[in-house]
């Protein structure tokens, strides 16, 4: 995959504020802090984290710069990939919280795969905007207050998934390259849903 992703975080009803076909553009565009064409010229190291746009106007939208990715895609796929080859390995309280947190994040739940997660609350509802089959990810402030409370109950849990992880995914090609790597990539993903559902707000991911 050559694509990069781009993540936000946005106060949604902002955004509903903007015509349809606009809402691509916009959380980039008001997002953006300039000054970082600057540092791409003299060459400067790229900031990591949140990315908060200049100017003393009220923000609603952040761009997050994750640490761990040099803001590839792909590591984002293959740590779907991970969770969707090893979750049956897990127990039954972890994968739910696991299954909340990462669906529609960085893994699909398949309901032919197992019916039980059809229902699971944190669930991002069907898109209805035309904007949102362009975007990588578009998770509404419900579904991820949801995912931030499924990664209160995670978070402790994680050295549960060691076993399962060097089972199934460790040394395959697609997936992570280690354990740790999968590790850092979800406490980024727990960072972001928290501080989103801090804001009450969701999240955008664009190509």
């Amino acid at each position: 995959m050559g694509r990069d992703l781009t993540l936000f975080m946005v106060d949604w009803d902002q955004l509903r504020a903007f015509p349809a076909q606009d809402r691509i553009e916009v959380p980039g565009d008001k997002a953006w802090p300039w000054w970082l064409d600057d540092l791409c010229d003299l060459g400067r190291e790229w900031p990591a984290g949140w990315l908060w746009p200049p100017g003393p106007e009220r923000a609603w939208c952040a761009e997050y710069v994750f640490f761990t990715t040099s803001g590839a895609y792909w590591p984002h796929l293959r740590a779907g990939t991970a969770w969707a080859d090893m979750r049956l390995l897990v127990e039954a309280s972890v994968r739910e919280a696991m299954d909340t947190f990462l669906d529609r994040l960085i893994w699909d739940a398949d309901p032919a795969d197992d019916p039980a997660v059809a229902g699971g609350g944190g669930r991002v509802p069907p898109a209805t905007d035309r904007w949102i089959p362009h975007a990588l990810l578009a998770c509404p402030p419900a579904a991820v207050h949801g995912k931030a409370r499924a990664w209160e109950r995670l978070e402790p849990c994680l050295g549960k998934l060691r076993g399962p992880f060097a089972a199934e995914c460790e040394g395959w090609a697609g997936r992570p390259d280690t354990f740790e790597a999968f590790i850092a990539l979800l406490r980024e993903w727990g960072d972001v849903t928290t501080e989103a559902a801090r804001h009450g707000w969701g999240l955008v991911g664009l190509p």
